[in-house]
C-alpha cells in the first residue's frame, strides 16, 4: 500500500505579513523544503515594484507558473506567495493537490509600518494599499488556516505545524 502523498503549503498574505519568517520557521521544524517565492519573481517585476508600481496579472503569470512547478516537483514543499486572487490560489491548487494555505491576515497600517522598517528588500511601502485592493480572502475556502499576523512567530509556527501533521 502506498503512502498518501505529503501536502504542500502555501504562506501567504499581503507583503509584510511575515510570510518568510513563517514559513522559514514551518519548514524547519517540519524538515521541509522552502522556496522564497519573492526569488522567482522576474527581474522586470522586482524593478516595477521597486518603482512602485502594482504588477498586473500578466506581470505574475510567469511568477505563478514558477510556483505550481516548484509545487509539482517537490511534493510537501512550504513556498511563500502573496497569492492575493482565488484564481491564483486555484492555479497553485491544480498544480498541487491537497495545497494548504495558511493566511496571515495583518491591517494596511501594521503591514506598511512592517514594509517601512524592513531593509534590503525590492517591495515599496507604497504598494501596501494596492495588496489589499487585490486581496479577495481566502476565508471559507477549503484548507485555509487564518491566523493573526501580529501573534508572536512561535506561536503562529506552532498552529502552523499542529495543523499540517
Amino acid at each position: 500500500m502506498t503512502q498518501p502523498a505529503l501536502a504542500s503549503l502555501v504562506v501567504m498574505g499581503v507583503a509584510g505579513c511575515g510570510k518568510s519568517t513563517l514559513a522559514a520557521a514551518a519548514a524547519e521544524r517540519l524538515a521541509r523544503t522552502w522556496v522564497e517565492g519573492d526569488l522567482l519573481h522576474t527581474a522586470a517585476s522586482r524593478d516595477k515594484m521597486a518603482r512602485g508600481e502594482p504588477l498586473t496579472d500578466a506581470d505574475r503569470a510567469s511568477w505563478l507558473a514558477s510556483l505550481c512547478d516548484r509545487l509539482r516537483q517537490r511534493p510537501g514543499v512550504i513556498v511563500t506567495c502573496s497569492a492575493l486572487k482565488r484564481a491564483y490560489r486555484e492555479q497553485l491548487r491544480q498544480a498541487s493537490p491537497g495545497l494548504r494555505f495558511a493566511f496571515l491576515e495583518i491591517t494596511p497600517a501594521e503591514a506598511a509600518r512592517r514594509v517601512r522598517t524592513r531593509g534590503g528588500h525590492f517591495f515599496a511601502a507604497s504598494l501596501i494599499d494596492s495588496q489589499f485592493d487585490t486581496l479577495e480572502s481566502p476565508v471559507g475556502e477549503p484548507g485555509v488556516l487564518r491566523l493573526d499576523a501580529t501573534a508572536p512567530p512561535a506561536m503562529l509556527t506552532a498552529q502552523v505545524c499542529d495543523w499540517m501533521r
